[in-house]
């Protein structure tokens, strides 16, 4: 499938024309532009950086434009690699990205064997985006994405937020849900499925303004398993996991 670009609708149940994977705002508010593919996704990853600015990478500080992105594939986070222990601050203290995770599960993990030492099965299930490192939450399908001024402990909204997701397989489970600083949510958008062997899918949002303190990301039907297998292996659940994460420069919250 091409490369797709949407614009948002600040309006109750509006479908995405010519998609199955809904764009939802539960209350007229902002009107953010989404962006989605799936199959080569690159074009449309790199529109969506190009929409938030220039990279700022680790620069601690808020700086006044431009965008942070976490690929997990930096050396300073080798020490954590295929371990269920990966630092929940990793992204704001070691690497000043402005960037803390938080999961029902029991921890997290940044993995360079396509989780096969998880669960074997899962070295044909999974791909990555930038080479060679992907993530998830252990224990949950869940974890939250919280922002804050990159290097300080200072809360932060950014104005957009995008992923990079491997193996979608069922419409509308893996989602991100926007939420403001005041709890209220901006809306709730689900990455298309799969649309080929390389299993790559994105969804982003743009807003003009930085009103994003916090997004909740639900990956696909269930958490990693040793004796979890994706609906695609003979399983029951959608077993989905993550690489890149893009999102604007991290703002003081007023």
């Amino acid at each position: 499938m091409g490369t797709i670009r949407w614009i948002g609708l600040a309006a109750v149940g509006v479908m995405m024309a010519c998609s199955d994977n809904p764009v939802t705002t539960p209350n007229p508010g902002p009107v953010g532009a989404v962006f989605v593919a799936t199959g080569d996704i690159a074009v449309t990853v790199d529109s969506f950086r190009t929409a938030l600015g220039p990279s700022n990478g680790g620069t601690a500080g808020e700086q006044p434009t431009g965008r942070r992105e976490i690929n997990w594939d930096g050396a300073g986070a080798n020490p954590f690699n295929n371990r269920n222990d990966f630092p929940a601050d990793f992204f704001n203290t070691t690497v000043k990205a402005g960037a803390v995770f938080t999961t029902p599960g029991t921890g997290f993990r940044n993995d360079s064997t396509l989780f096969r030492e998880i669960n074997p099965a899962y070295a044909t299930e999974f791909n990555f985006f930038s080479p060679t490192k992907i993530f998830a939450p252990i224990g949950s399908n869940r974890l939250d994405q919280l922002f804050q001024v990159a290097g300080q402990p200072t809360p932060a909204v950014v104005r957009g937020f995008g992923i990079v997701l491997s193996d979608v397989d069922l419409a509308d489970k893996t989602t991100i849900q926007l939420f403001a600083q005041d709890g209220s949510l901006l809306g709730t958008y689900a990455a298309p499925v799969r649309s080929n062997a390389g299993g790559l899918s994105f969804v982003g949002v743009t807003y003009t303004d930085a009103i994003i303190a916090r997004v909740r990301i639900t990956l696909g039907t269930g958490a990693l398993g040793a004796t979890v297998n994706d609906v695609t292996a003979g399983g029951t659940v959608d077993v989905v996991v993550l690489d890149n994460v893009i999102y604007g420069e991290p703002k003081h919250a007023f």
